[in-house]
Parts: C-alpha cells; sequence; structure tokens
C-alpha cells in the first residue's frame, strides 16, 4: 500500500512530562481520541510517581497508554554494549527508547495494520534545536520518513504554561520531580532542599529515570546528592561495579576531558559543599527520553 493511501493515526510521544501531557490533550481534542495513540516507552527506571502522573494524564484525556518495553534497565543495556552511558552518548535511549519506538511505528502501525503515523512532541519554544534533530531523525527514517509535530512551537503562544494547566485546571498534580526540593523543604524540613530552594532550585529540569539520567551533569547530580542520597549512592555503585567488571576507568561525569567517577564528585561535594554546583554551566543535558 501507497504509504499516502494509509489510513492517518496521530501518536503523543509521551515522556511522563508535562509537555507532553499537554500536547497529547490537544491532539485528542483536535482529531478525537478513536484516532489517536498516547504512546510510553518504559526504562524501568521510571520514578514511581511518574506512572501516578501518566495514568491521571491519561484518563483526564481518555486515552488509554500503549506501553512497549525492551525489559532490560539502563545498567543492563550498558553491559550488553560494554559501554557506560554518559552526558556525551547514552545508548540507553537508544536501545529502550529509539529502538522501541521505530519497532513499533514501523512494524506494529505501517506493517501490520497499514497506518500511517505522524508524531507529536511536547517539546517547547525554549529548546527549537531539538525538534530541530527530532525532525531531521524522521525525515530520515530507516524506510519512509514520518512526519514530526511540536504544537508548543507551532502553534501556540511562547508563554503557554503546560504544568499550571495540567495542576491548576486539570487538578493533577505534576511529577513531584518537578518540585522535589520544594516538597521535602515543606513536607519534611530537610535542610538540603532547603539550601537547593533558596537556590532557585525547586526540583529537576525533567522527570527521566527517577532522577539516575546518565544524561544529567553536575548540576543534576549535585542536586540528586543533596536530596536524594541513596539514589546518588545507586548510581554510583553502579559505576564503580561496571568499572570493575569491565576493568575500565570510565565514568558518566568527564572533567577536562576524562574520567570523573560519581564517588570523587561525591567527595568533593562532601568537603566543599554541594551548593556550589547547583548553576554548573554544563548541568544538563536532554536525551531523546526527554520529550517534554
Amino acid at each position: 500500500m501507497d504509504i499516502h493511501e494509509k489510513k492517518i493515526v496521530h501518536v503523543a510521544m509521551f515522556s511522563g512530562g508535562a509537555g507532553s501531557a499537554y500536547v497529547a490533550y490537544h491532539m485528542v481534542q483536535t482529531y478525537g481520541k478513536e484516532n489517536c495513540i498516547l504512546f510510553f516507552t518504559n526504562t524501568l527506571w521510571e520514578d514511581e510517581d511518574n506512572y501516578r502522573f501518566m495514568d491521571e494524564v491519561s484518563k483526564h484525556i481518555g486515552l488509554e497508554i500503549t506501553e512497549r518495553l525492551d525489559g532490560r534497565t539502563p545498567e543492563e543495556v550498558f553491559y550488553d554494549e560494554r559501554f557506560l552511558g554518559n552526558a556525551r552518548l547514552a545508548k540507553c535511549s537508544e536501545e529502550l527508547k529509539v529502538r522501541q519506538t521505530i519497532l513499533f511505528l514501523e512494524d506494529e502501525l505501517r506493517n501490520q495494520k497499514g497506518l500511517e503515523p505522524i508524531l507529536y512532541f511536547g517539546i517547547g519554544p525554549h529548546e527549537k534545536h531539538r525538534a530541530d534533530n527530532l525532525k531531521d531523525f524522521y525525515e530520515h527514517f530507516p524506510l519512509e520518513p514520518i512526519e514530526t509535530r511540536f504544537p508548543l512551537i507551532e502553534l501556540f503562544r511562547d508563554d503557554l504554561d503546560a504544568k499550571g494547566i495540567i495542576r491548576d485546571e486539570w487538578g493533577i498534580d505534576l511529577p513531584r520531580m518537578y518540585n522535589i526540593a520544594e516538597q521535602l523543604a515543606v513536607k519534611e524540613n530537610n535542610e538540603n532542599a532547603k539550601i537547593a530552594l533558596k537556590n532557585g532550585i525547586k526540583g529537576f529540569s525533567h522527570a527521566n529515570c527517577a532522577g539516575r539520567c546518565v544524561r544529567g551533569g553536575y548540576q543534576h547530580y549535585a542536586l540528586l546528592y543533596a536530596i536524594w542520597p541513596e539514589r546518588y549512592q545507586e548510581q554510583e555503585d553502579m559505576e564503580e561495579r561496571f568499572r570493575a567488571t569491565l576493568k575500565k576507568d570510565v565514568s558518566i561525569l568527564k572533567k577536562n576531558g576524562g574520567s570523573y567517577t560519581m564517588k570523587q564528585f561525591r567527595e568533593v561535594m562532601e568537603k566543599e559543599g554541594f551548593e556550589k554546583f547547583l548553576f554548573k554551566a554544563d548541568a544538563d543535558i536532554p536525551c531523546v527520553c526527554s520529550f517534554s
């Protein structure tokens, strides 16, 4: 069947964030839920509150989540690839997100069901470069190009407050990772959270992988160390296991072009304080996992 003869299906690439949630709502309102798919690829590292948020959004817009998963965690991917993910290259997103998406779009939708997908992303105007990269990727798709749309850039005013709309109009609490420092400061009187909040940091910039995203930089991991030290320790332990098993001097973070381990970074923060790293220039490099 010619690609132009196939029935169109509108697919919201649902990251579990506010931007992609609002775009999914807009898509369903525009085309009807019978012509839409709410698509989520699960890394098995998600924060438990992400699932709560996604379930509530799904119910609000009246569209069940279509979930696909590889079955491996990012750590298992690192061992299989013999490569530790870092800010420059993350095989976990390639295997757990991109590969699962390609299989779904090309095999399930196009080949098995004879449908032609149009993809919707929750990327805002401040991240237009990411939209350009995604557009370019899907224009050079394995077989035929796939159309991509970015409503937050193409349709809405620059100051659209998706988070405010979801919280105040839909009555749905945002994923806690967006304001976890604020929550812990108020509810648990957490001193580190208070320091982060005093420095204008309410939470993480995205809700991926429960704070263990390997593409997070100094700021990201300084915040993780401050408010969820147990999760930081999990990441440090994972890195140390990988280094010992493969006998390689590799690390998630980098310094002066070389290896800089989570252990080394923790020891510096213990000595100098985590707050000095909250505004590190290379703080956050979001990967393909983040569409919000």
